[in-house]
């Protein structure tokens, strides 16, 4: 994507990025390795600073990495990636690299960029990307599956996210998926803004 395309987002609106529950590919590197793996369960938690929780079993390589390098990013796939997002989601970076010698991003031939404030690679062609470094409890790890992060950067696509909101008119191919099950997913349509609703008066 041109580097033009790429917005950075101030980390107070960081969260916007996440609020409707889009399904998120989640990446992470450490001594030399690096994979990607689809999420369906990934939130935003605070403003300032931003965090995120995301749900990562414990066989997936990625969770390995993260935990090892102690950050990740997240991004936000598009309609054009679904394909890509199901395959991410339901292949295995270990078992690549053990049996064919090469990783997800070399085997579906993904183009990436580097970040402003992790070493993991960030995948082209997203709507968004956020930046975290893992805020470290080992007891909800282990328990739970759920790793939180702070965001200490974040980036989205102009075209379909500026001043703090999305925009998908005009730009179908860009709108965000969501995972429902089994390889089957649901687009976010319209925008459509509240209007002020005054209570009844009582009695």
């Amino acid at each position: 994507m041109p580097e033009h395309f790429r917005l950075p987002v101030s980390l107070p609106k960081a969260y916007r990025l996440l609020n409707h529950g889009p399904t998120v590919l989640v990446s992470a590197a450490a001594g030399g390795k690096r994979n990607i793996m689809a999420a369906a369960w990934a939130m935003p938690l605070d403003f300032a600073p931003p965090k995120v929780a995301v749900v990562l079993d414990k066989s997936t390589w990625t969770r390995h990495l993260l935990e090892d390098s102690g950050e990740f990013v997240l991004q936000v796939p598009t309609v054009s990636q679904v394909d890509l997002t199901e395959a991410l989601g339901s292949s295995s970076g270990l078992a690549l690299m053990e049996q064919e010698g090469t990783d997800k991003f070399d085997a579906y031939g993904l183009g990436t960029f580097a970040g402003t404030a992790v070493g993991a690679p960030l995948l082209e062609g997203c709507a968004a990307w956020l930046e975290c470094r893992l805020l470290p409890e080992p007891a909800t790890q282990q328990t739970y599956d759920l790793f939180l992060g702070e965001v200490v950067a974040a980036h989205a696509d102009s075209r379909v996210f500026s001043n703090g909101r999305w925009h998908f008119d005009g730009h179908d191919a860009l709108r965000t998926i969501h995972h429902v099950a089994g390889g089957h997913f649901l687009v976010d349509g319209d925008a459509i803004d509240a209007r002020p609703l005054a209570p009844r008066p009582a009695g």
